[in-house]
């Protein structure tokens, strides 16, 4: 059986990392009908458009895709493609784990922790209302109605958080920890502060919890939870966050294991399911050959998994780890200092995984 996958290559660094991936991919012996589509900035330079129509169209045809990193201007231009996508596929649960990986230098090799984010709410719902305008002024008028003052130099973010997107974002953490024998699943949050938003995102955990008795269950503050981290990592299984604390942490427990160059991820929602590296297209070194795949490789682990493809997702994983173990055929970033003459290249790190996976 071959499964139908939408291919977004990506712009930037993106479209080597997606072809090395992709290599890996079919070497597992899973069989793919490849259906590639493009998003991004160089999309958006050629016609206008980072998140082509026929892009979303074949993302709702398979319900499943690989994607490259892709570059978002800062401060002006369009906004994040993973944003439109979360938002046009319901895309609600953002899952990356964060796994230490022997070879890779950090001082927390004991890290092996998955961050459950919410995706479609808090302050990245995209609910903002910028300084100067019409529409934040009526809405500064509105809060002094309420008794609430707001500068008039203010910009203005609403931060929504709903019980139905809390539900369904905390239980598909237990879900999670279930499906992979873990034993706990801890709830971060500012709710001592944002008792309204925060508040209910905890109530609603707790709630959720009493559905899973087998699972054990904790809250944490979400700057205890990022202070705990760094001290006892080893006492976290799955963390369940809304969306900004959510990107938050799951760039500090990415740092915890050696970097965003090894931090894969998974983007899934009720119908469709998006996998694609934690980190950015880093556009000047496009086209070198330089960048490390293992953060995409291993969203196509995850996308294994998805798939149910179990035995190939194992192979993938333990071939890429036994590459980065060893050390010999690594990119620069996991050497022991980054000028090693015998780093390899992209293509090289995907050639050493194969034929890992071959022997």
């Amino acid at each position: 059986m071959a499964y139908d996958v939408t291919f977004i290559p990506g712009d930037g660094t993106g479209p080597e990392l997606a072809e090395a991936t992709r290599r890996v991919l079919e070497a597992t012996g899973v069989e793919f009908n490849w259906d590639r589509r493009e998003a991004g900035i160089d999309e958006y330079e050629k016609h206008g458009n980072p998140f082509p129509d026929e892009t979303l169209a074949s993302l709702k045809r398979t319900g499943v895709g690989i994607k490259g990193p892709t570059t978002t201007p800062v401060g002006s231009g369009f906004r994040s493609v993973n944003v439109l996508l979360r938002k046009e596929l319901d895309l609600y649960a953002c899952i990356r784990p964060c796994k230490s990986y022997e070879g890779v230098r950090t001082r927390f090799p004991e890290t092996d922790i998955v961050i459950v984010r919410e995706n479609t709410e808090d302050l990245y719902a995209g609910i903002e209302f910028e300084k100067g305008t019409e529409e934040n002024a009526t809405l500064r008028a509105t809060l002094a109605e309420l008794g609430a003052t707001v500068r008039e130099d203010a910009g203005i973010s609403i931060k929504p958080i709903s019980v139905f997107g809390s539900e369904r974002i905390v239980r598909r953490a237990f879900e999670y920890a279930i499906a992979h024998g873990l034993r706990k699943v801890t709830a971060a949050h500012k709710a001592n502060i944002m008792k309204f938003s925060d508040g209910l995102f905890l109530e609603v955990a707790r709630r959720v919890a009493e559905d899973y008795p087998d699972i054990e269950f904790e809250d944490r503050i979400i700057d205890n939870l990022c202070n705990q981290l760094v001290t006892r990592p080893e006492e976290y299984d799955v963390i369940v966050l809304p969306n900004l604390y959510g990107d938050i942490v799951s760039d500090l427990a990415a740092g915890m294991i050696g970097g965003l160059g090894l931090a894969g991820g998974a983007n899934i929602g009720t119908a469709a399911a998006v996998f694609e590296a934690t980190h950015g297209s880093a556009p000047k070194y496009a086209g070198k050959n330089r960048m490390n795949p293992t953060a995409l490789m291993l969203s196509g682990v995850y996308l294994l998994d998805y798939l149910e493809e179990l035995d190939a997702a194992r192979r993938m994983e333990n071939a890429i780890a036994a590459v980065i173990r060893r050390g010999d055929k690594v990119t620069y970033d996991l050497k022991p200092t980054r000028d090693d003459p015998s780093a390899v290249g992209t293509s090289e790190f995907a050639d050493a995984v194969i034929e890992e996976m071959n022997e």
